[in-house]
């Protein structure tokens, strides 16, 4: 969901409103570059099947030719080798599961796939109580597993990360048909409008949420409230 979280944390003692206007989840995750370097290879890849007189062939070394360069440049600009290799990975096997049965809409198995694990994975990590987003957000922010004893943010972070799990089941209920359907154009379409556009609202509206379930005077994400801990030092009186 992110291309490298920031990581210039303030001091400690001081609250977000302390120190000037308050971080969004886009501050803390990105996400644009990432969702927007995501599109390419399957926009060569229709490109490549449209103007390849529908040849499977054209399209996917068209999208091998994309993820490769946009690999290259994000590692040119400082990205972690780590993650460039996935999203190549990703366009590979993709674009071999299209080889291996004929088919071009099958380019695109492998996004409707990923999409409905994570919809299931979101929800399950909602029932457990360690919502992905508050995962996410601990990791940015150094945080580890600390978030989890604030029961403010544990809940917080449980209502925002139904926004992300809606997110996905919106991917997948647009995928499916167009991908039954065997429309590759659309999905492409649906694909590029359903990244970046579709991440910006999940982390506006995941956020918002966010903010409105934390209480009044809470002193925010960057600083996790332990109350148990409070409880066992407070002065006995």
């Amino acid at each position: 969901m992110a291309s490298g979280p920031e990581q210039n944390l303030p001091p400690t003692d001081r609250s977000e409103a302390a120190v000037g206007r308050p971080e969004s989840l886009a501050d803390l995750l990105g996400g644009r570059r990432g969702a927007v370097d995501a599109t390419l290879p399957p926009v060569a890849f229709a490109a490549g099947w449209v103007l390849g007189g529908q040849s499977l062939w054209a399209g996917i070394g068209a999208a091998v030719v994309a993820g490769t360069a946009v690999a290259g440049w994000r590692l040119r600009r400082g990205d972690r080798p780590r993650s460039v290799l996935i999203g190549l990975l990703a366009v590979c096997v993709a674009a071999l599961i299209a080889l291996r049965t004929g088919r071009a809409e099958d380019f695109f198995l492998l996004q409707l796939l990923s999409n409905a694990a994570s919809a299931l994975a979101w929800m399950v990590s909602i029932a457990v109580r360690w919502p992905l987003l508050g995962v996410v957000v601990g990791v940015a922010l150094g945080q580890r597993s600390r978030w989890r004893r604030d029961p403010a943010l544990l809940r917080a972070y449980g209502r925002g990360s139904w926004v992300w799990a809606a997110s996905y089941v919106v991917r997948v209920a647009v995928f499916l048909p167009l991908y039954l359907a065997g429309q590759v154009l659309a999905l492409t379409v649906a694909r590029v409008a359903l990244s970046w556009p579709l991440v910006a609202t999940a982390l506006a509206v995941s956020w918002v949420v966010v903010r409105r379930s934390l209480p009044a005077g809470h002193p925010g994400l960057r600083h996790p409230v332990d109350r148990a801990a409070e409880v066992a030092t407070a002065p006995e009186k």
